[in-house]
Protein backbone atom coordinates (compact mmCIF):
# COMPACT_ATOMS: atom_id res chain seq x y z
CA UNK A 1 0.00 0.00 0.00
CA UNK A 2 2.70 2.43 0.76
CA UNK A 3 3.73 2.76 -2.94
CA UNK A 4 0.85 3.43 -3.97
CA UNK A 5 -0.52 5.60 -0.66
CA UNK A 6 0.16 9.18 -1.69
CA UNK A 7 -0.39 12.72 0.20
CA UNK A 8 -3.74 14.70 -0.84
CA UNK A 9 -4.71 17.98 0.33
CA UNK A 10 -8.35 18.37 1.99
CA UNK A 11 -9.97 21.59 2.07
CA UNK A 12 -12.40 22.42 4.95
CA UNK A 13 -14.60 25.17 6.87
CA UNK A 14 -11.51 26.63 9.29
CA UNK A 15 -12.05 25.80 12.84
CA UNK A 16 -13.33 22.10 12.04
CA UNK A 17 -10.10 20.62 10.97
CA UNK A 18 -9.44 17.92 13.79
CA UNK A 19 -13.67 17.21 13.72
CA UNK A 20 -12.91 16.31 9.93
CA UNK A 21 -10.29 14.41 10.62
CA UNK A 22 -11.50 12.63 13.46
CA UNK A 23 -14.94 12.09 11.03
CA UNK A 24 -12.55 10.57 8.31
CA UNK A 25 -11.10 8.42 10.98
CA UNK A 26 -14.37 7.21 11.94
CA UNK A 27 -15.56 6.40 8.41
CA UNK A 28 -12.11 4.39 7.34
CA UNK A 29 -13.08 2.37 10.69
CA UNK A 30 -16.74 1.91 9.96
CA UNK A 31 -15.95 0.61 6.41
CA UNK A 32 -12.84 -1.07 7.44
CA UNK A 33 -10.75 0.68 4.25
CA UNK A 34 -7.68 0.42 6.68
CA UNK A 35 -6.00 -0.74 3.07
CA UNK A 36 -7.01 2.54 1.59
CA UNK A 37 -5.57 5.09 3.54
CA UNK A 38 -2.61 5.38 5.57
CA UNK A 39 -2.49 8.56 7.79
CA UNK A 40 -4.58 11.87 8.45
CA UNK A 41 -2.92 14.69 9.81
CA UNK A 42 -3.49 17.74 10.49
CA UNK A 43 -0.38 19.90 11.06
CA UNK A 44 0.23 21.67 14.17
CA UNK A 45 3.23 23.82 16.20
CA UNK A 46 3.68 25.00 19.55
CA UNK A 47 4.24 28.67 19.68
CA UNK A 48 4.85 30.42 23.26
CA UNK A 49 2.16 33.23 23.37
CA UNK A 50 2.62 36.41 26.08
CA UNK A 51 -0.27 37.60 27.03
CA UNK A 52 -1.24 39.95 30.29
CA UNK A 53 2.81 39.27 31.35
CA UNK A 54 2.48 35.55 31.45
CA UNK A 55 4.00 33.93 29.15
CA UNK A 56 2.10 30.06 28.25
CA UNK A 57 2.28 27.58 25.38
CA UNK A 58 -0.35 27.20 22.63
CA UNK A 59 -1.01 24.26 20.38
CA UNK A 60 -1.35 26.26 16.31
CA UNK A 61 -2.48 25.34 13.49
CA UNK A 62 0.23 25.16 10.45
CA UNK A 63 -2.43 25.70 7.55
CA UNK A 64 -6.01 26.70 9.09
CA UNK A 65 -8.72 25.26 6.66
CA UNK A 66 -6.69 22.21 5.37
CA UNK A 67 -6.08 18.14 6.52
CA UNK A 68 -3.45 16.20 4.93
CA UNK A 69 -4.32 12.29 3.86
CA UNK A 70 -2.26 10.41 2.99
CA UNK A 71 -4.67 7.57 1.11
CA UNK A 72 -4.72 5.26 -1.94
CA UNK A 73 -6.85 7.34 -4.09
CA UNK A 74 -9.91 5.31 -5.32
CA UNK A 75 -13.81 6.22 -6.54
CA UNK A 76 -14.74 4.77 -2.86
CA UNK A 77 -12.13 6.08 -1.39
CA UNK A 78 -12.41 9.74 -2.70
CA UNK A 79 -16.67 9.47 -2.03
CA UNK A 80 -15.67 9.00 1.59
CA UNK A 81 -13.48 12.06 2.04
CA UNK A 82 -16.22 14.10 0.21
CA UNK A 83 -19.06 13.55 1.68
CA UNK A 84 -17.61 13.58 5.30
CA UNK A 85 -19.52 17.14 6.95
CA UNK A 86 -17.34 19.83 6.88
CA UNK A 87 -14.89 19.04 3.51
CA UNK A 88 -15.66 21.49 1.03
CA UNK A 89 -13.48 19.64 -1.17
CA UNK A 90 -9.68 18.00 -2.28
CA UNK A 91 -7.17 21.18 -3.34
CA UNK A 92 -6.37 20.53 -6.88
CA UNK A 93 -7.93 22.17 -10.58
CA UNK A 94 -11.76 21.94 -10.50
CA UNK A 95 -13.04 18.41 -8.55
CA UNK A 96 -9.72 16.48 -9.63
CA UNK A 97 -7.36 15.99 -6.35
CA UNK A 98 -3.86 16.66 -7.02
CA UNK A 99 -1.54 14.59 -5.06
CA UNK A 100 1.60 16.11 -3.40
CA UNK A 101 5.01 15.77 -4.96
CA UNK A 102 7.93 14.29 -2.68
CA UNK A 103 9.32 17.70 -2.51
CA UNK A 104 6.04 19.32 -1.36
CA UNK A 105 6.02 16.41 1.20
CA UNK A 106 9.82 17.02 2.61
CA UNK A 107 9.16 21.08 2.40
CA UNK A 108 6.24 20.32 4.66
CA UNK A 109 7.66 18.17 6.62
CA UNK A 110 4.90 15.77 6.81
CA UNK A 111 6.81 12.65 7.02
CA UNK A 112 9.35 12.51 9.18
CA UNK A 113 12.28 10.57 8.18
CA UNK A 114 14.44 9.08 10.47
CA UNK A 115 18.06 9.22 9.89
CA UNK A 116 20.44 6.51 11.73
CA UNK A 117 23.17 7.77 14.08
CA UNK A 118 26.37 6.44 13.69
CA UNK A 119 28.36 8.74 15.25
CA UNK A 120 29.07 10.48 18.72
CA UNK A 121 29.63 13.28 20.46
CA UNK A 122 33.70 13.48 19.95
CA UNK A 123 34.21 11.77 16.78
CA UNK A 124 35.30 12.82 13.54
CA UNK A 125 32.93 13.24 10.85
CA UNK A 126 33.12 14.39 7.49
CA UNK A 127 30.53 16.93 6.07
CA UNK A 128 28.94 15.18 3.02
CA UNK A 129 26.14 17.50 1.75
CA UNK A 130 25.85 21.43 1.68
CA UNK A 131 28.14 24.68 1.60
CA UNK A 132 30.69 22.88 3.76
CA UNK A 133 30.73 19.71 1.70
CA UNK A 134 34.10 17.81 2.42
CA UNK A 135 35.14 19.96 5.25
CA UNK A 136 35.93 17.54 8.37
CA UNK A 137 34.87 18.17 11.91
CA UNK A 138 34.55 16.98 15.47
CA UNK A 139 30.77 16.53 16.71
CA UNK A 140 30.17 18.86 19.68
CA UNK A 141 26.25 18.33 20.08
CA UNK A 142 23.63 16.21 18.83
CA UNK A 143 20.00 16.80 18.41
CA UNK A 144 18.08 13.84 17.24
CA UNK A 145 14.41 15.69 17.93
CA UNK A 146 15.87 18.61 15.61
CA UNK A 147 17.48 16.32 12.97
CA UNK A 148 20.17 18.05 13.29
CA UNK A 149 24.09 18.11 15.12
CA UNK A 150 26.55 20.64 15.42
CA UNK A 151 30.19 20.21 14.43
CA UNK A 152 33.15 22.44 15.39
CA UNK A 153 35.12 22.72 11.73
CA UNK A 154 38.43 24.11 11.45
CA UNK A 155 38.34 27.32 9.08
CA UNK A 156 41.70 29.30 8.37
CA UNK A 157 43.13 28.19 11.39
CA UNK A 158 39.70 28.88 13.44
CA UNK A 159 37.51 26.62 15.08
CA UNK A 160 34.31 27.19 13.70
CA UNK A 161 30.96 25.65 15.50
CA UNK A 162 28.21 25.01 12.17
CA UNK A 163 24.62 23.29 12.49
CA UNK A 164 24.01 21.24 10.04
CA UNK A 165 21.52 18.19 9.94
CA UNK A 166 22.05 14.56 10.60
CA UNK A 167 21.92 13.12 7.01
CA UNK A 168 24.41 16.27 5.70
CA UNK A 169 27.46 14.33 7.73
CA UNK A 170 28.95 10.99 7.59
CA UNK A 171 32.03 9.28 9.99
CA UNK A 172 35.25 9.37 9.29
CA UNK A 173 36.30 5.88 8.56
Amino acid sequence: MAETAKWYVIHTYSGYENKVASSIENAVENRKLHDLFAEISVPTETVTEIKDNKKREVERKIFPGYVLVKMVMTDESWYVVRNIRGVTGFVGPGSKPVPLTEEEVARLGVEKKTVEVNFAVGDSVRVADGYLEGFIGVVDAINEEKNSVSVVVSMMGKEIPVELELDQVEPLD
